[in-house]
């Protein structure tokens, strides 16, 4: 591991499955811990959910969340299991795992086992709803948690049904907030010399996403409803027609507005009293639409837009996927990562000493067991029986 990284010297047990966890692990993996991907007999199950999949057979999806990770397979419903992952917590700073609240327990190995036997070890969990309360130990599902969070109750157009958010943002903030969690107790076990417990729900990622519908509310507003692209409370703030392809305006002030009016050469809606502040505009945002796409509709959608955010004017062309991949920006920001056939996402995180170090692509099922072990101290004679006995699976079971 690269020894000039944020996270140098950090070992995570990356017991995660999915996207939550794996997206947490990868991103601290990316900024130089040690990552140890640990998966069940049967393999992290999106290495099956393609296509498309990669030259090693794994899925695009797994591809996408599991970098910068060594990877071996451990059957821990096997006691033998168990002790090999409690020699690796010992020698670990983090432990990642997003199984039902109760399983570890079950094993003997809950929080409090683990806290007394390895006091230093930062323990994040990722669940759906937490280990109490009302929904407690439920299991969470993206969509799920969107339906229950209020986010596809404001998804969606004017009057059309609830609608799903076509990525998942939840599992990915929660992945956010679980790399938060864990830097925050890595922070504080530098003062206490202690470790902790970090929760990181899904539930709890989806409520905090509920801005600015939640302070709305909280603040004597009317229930909020879907506004297809517009702003509930900001105007113009929405997708709008032009000559070619459509573009994004986001302006959020009289000074903006007024740029915006002075580039499309329309000055009267300046000083229109339907829309002299944000207040007016909001109370008359159809008018204000039908007005700017008119003065939009001989324009070059892409060629406006830039003319305008270089105008200090919010706004900027609906570009599909490929054209993002390709444009010169991403590239220039490092945001798509190349090792070899490895295509990957690049870290959101800039750090100007230590930033992102893409190491390793993807492991391929229990692809780094052996040197694992053998940095363990763990003879041959022992790897044999381990491996005879399943609990050191080789290849993927089902």
């Amino acid at each position: 591991m690269g020894q000039n990284n944020a996270l140098s010297g950090i070992r995570v047990i990356d017991l995660s499955r999915v996207l939550g966890g794996p997206y947490c692990t990868q991103m601290l993996g990316d900024y130089g811990a040690d990552v140890i991907k640990i998966e069940p007999p049967t393999g992290d199950e999106t290495r099956g959910w393609g296509p498309p999949f990669a030259e090693d057979e794994a899925a695009s999806y797994f591809h996408g969340l599991n970098r910068n990770k060594r990877g071996m397979a451990l059957d821990l419903r096997q006691e033998k299991g168990r002790e090999l992952l409690m020699r690796l917590l010992a020698e670990a700073d983090v432990l990642v795992e997003n199984f039902k609240p109760g399983t570890l327990e079950k094993w003997g190995l809950g929080y409090d086992v683990l806290h007394e036997c390895f006091p230093r070890l930062v323990h994040c969990r990722i669940s759906g709803f937490g280990a109490d309360g009302p929904l407690g130990g439920l299991p969470g599902y993206d969509a799920v948690i969107q339906a229950m969070a209020g986010l596809m109750s404001v998804n969606g157009e004017e009057g059309g049904d609830p609608l799903r958010i076509g990525l998942p943002v939840v599992d990915l903030v929660t992945g956010l907030n679980a790399v938060i969690g864990i830097s925050l107790a890595l922070h504080d076990r530098q003062r206490s010399g202690e470790g902790q417990f970090v929760e990181a729900s899904l539930y709890d990622a989806g409520l905090s996403l509920m801005h600015p519908h939640f302070p709305n509310v909280f603040y004597g507003g009317p229930e909020p409803q879907r506004t297809g692209n517009a702003h509930p409370n900001i105007v113009p703030y929405s997708v709008f027609r032009t000559g070619t392809d459509p573009l994004f305006l986001a302006v959020g002030n009289n000074t903006q507005f007024a740029r915006l009016c002075e580039e499309l050469d329309c000055l009267a809606l300046k000083d229109d009293p339907r829309f002299i502040n944000n207040v007016d505009r909001r109370a008359h945002r159809e008018a204000l639409k039908e007005e700017l796409e008119a003065a939009m509709a001989d324009q070059d959608g892409q060629a406006l837009a830039e003319r305008l955010i270089r105008r200090g004017v919010p706004s900027g062309p609906v570009l599909e996927t490929s054209q993002v991949l390709a444009h010169p920006h991403t590239e220039h920001r490092q945001m798509i990562v190349r090792m070899g056939d490895y295509q990957g996402t690049g870290s959101p995180i800039k750090l100007g000493r230590t930033p992102a170090d893409y190491r390793l692509p993807p492991p391929r099922f229990s692809q780094h067991t052996s040197d694992i072990l053998e940095e363990l101290g763990v003879q041959n004679a022992e790897v044999k029986r381990l491996r005879d006995t399943g609990v050191l699976p080789s290849d993927r079971r089902g």
